[in-house]
């Protein structure tokens, strides 16, 4: 039976990472809807307790949405990224606040003022990647300036992958996430700062940027450039570093296909008539070569072997064979990207794992220095949630529990990077099994050179 005077939570979307906040909102005695147009999905989350509810809705139906907002308490976007800044426009006139785990856009942060004189807070990238690397961060830092320390170095690295015994593909990847979020990343620019000098990569030179770590308990690791690292200075408080760098792991293959197909441009959002085309033919337009002989003519153009990853993860795809491809106007793009996602999806009986790695090289007034680690390897269970879910939604579930509950005093648009939110955030997610390894008083040598 529901309570009369419970708070209600409004969660827009029911994707691969919805489960555990439904899950965890409900156990805590919350009254939520979930609106999507994966309705039976979210009926499948809800298991019929009778403080969930679900509705057939999408950004299509506007005034549905300002209903929905005007009747709920708070509200969680967990909508593709792009409709974050909408929805916050409704939560403002309606005097909501709001909880995403994406990237705070330009669109958001322009409401930071109204949101601040109405007393709402829109609290953004409250996830993993961002999310917890913020919150994990901060707290190092924080210990490290309450020394009256200084951070010379800072590496934060972050990957949600497959398990090792999962990795039966050429490229060793599998999408347990948002999978054309993952493949949209692939075509960033990034800018670092190493050393004191600023690098900037161009999108097409991404994932030649990358270098090799090894991770207890993993192996070894290949890691890219994520984003704008530099802008992290001013959002971490540390004009003081000299080297920012925020990475992506990913096995050994990835890198190295993902070039080839840039390289290819077979990411490209170009609008171009395939009717009629085979996979074989799609590819070899985009190499500007004939269909006979692709294999070795192509790997002759990427310069690589045909047994090199690249080819084999082409081959393994299927972009080599005859088989017709069922578009007719469409981009190259959606046809690389579909065809990733029909052959590298995680299936329902393999696990996922995240590893998240920090490295800091923090310098004190007496002279001395030390390498701190702060280190995280989670598995998910195939029979429950996958481990990138739980590290996305729970936060964000966390932090919705805080605010109904009026534990956050903060307002306007924000991020996790103070005490009063990341505290209190990672000391619950600690009881629900999700922690760092940190490590204090390392040798400068453990540093990444």
């Amino acid at each position: 039976m529901q309570i009369f005077n419970m708070k209600k939570v409004l969660i827009l979307g029911a994707g691969l990472v919805v489960r555990p906040m439904v899950e965890y909102l409900l156990k805590n005695n919350f009254s939520l809807m979930v609106a999507s147009p994966m309705k039976e999905r979210a009926d499948e989350m809800i298991k019929g307790n009778p403080n969930g509810s679900s509705l057939d809705w999408s950004m299509d139906d506007p005034a549905m949405l300002e209903k929905l907002v005007a009747e709920y308490d708070i509200t969680v976007s967990l909508l593709p990224y792009k409709y974050h800044s909408d929805v916050a426009k409704v939560c403002l006139r309606h005097g909501k606040s709001l909880v995403t785990t994406s990237y705070i856009q330009a669109g958001m942060m322009e409401l930071d003022e109204s949101a601040k004189k109405a007393g709402l807070l829109f609290l953004n990238e409250i996830g993993l990647d961002p999310g917890i690397d913020h919150m994990t961060a901060m707290r190092i830092i924080d210990h490290i300036h309450n020394k009256n320390g200084k951070v010379e170095e800072l590496y934060s690295l972050c990957g949600a992958l497959p398990a090792p015994e999962c990795t039966d593909n050429p490229l060793k990847y599998k999408f347990s996430w948002s999978p054309k979020g993952v493949i949209l990343a692939s075509r960033n620019s990034a800018l670092y700062l190493k050393k004191g000098r600023k690098v900037f990569i161009e999108p097409a030179d991404l994932f030649k940027d990358r270098f090799s770590y090894s991770f207890p308990g993993v192996g070894d690791l290949e890691v890219y450039p994520n984003r704008d690292s530099v802008s992290y200075i001013d959002i971490y408080g540390i004009p003081e570093t000299k080297t920012m760098y925020r990475g992506t792991f990913r096995y050994n293959g990835w890198c190295e296909t993902l070039d080839a197909m840039k390289s290819l441009n077979m990411l490209d959002d170009s609008v171009i008539d395939y009717q009629n085309k085979s996979y074989a033919g799609f590819l070899a337009e985009r190499g500007g070569l004939e269909v006979k002989d692709l294999m070795e003519n192509l790997a002759g153009k990427l310069g690589v072997s045909v047994k090199s990853v690249a080819i084999q993860s082409l081959d393994y795809l299927g972009f080599f064979s005859d088989e017709k491809l069922q578009y007719h106007e469409t981009t190259p793009f959606e046809i690389t990207s579909d065809r990733m996602i029909k052959r590298m999806l995680l299936s329902v009986n393999e696990r996922d794992m995240v590893v998240l790695q920090h490295i800091f090289l923090a310098s004190y007034p007496d002279g001395n220095k030390e390498v701190i680690k702060s280190s995280m390897l989670d598995f998910g269970s195939p029979s429950t949630n996958t481990s990138i879910a739980r590290m996305v939604a729970l936060p964000a579930a966390i932090a919705v529990k805080m605010i109904l509950e009026n534990k956050i005093e903060v307002t306007g648009v924000c991020r996790p990077v103070v005490p009063q939110i990341y505290n209190p955030v990672l000391d619950e997610l600690k009881s629900l099994g999700i922690e760092m390894k940190e490590e204090f008083g390392l040798p400068e040598s453990e540093m990444i050179p």
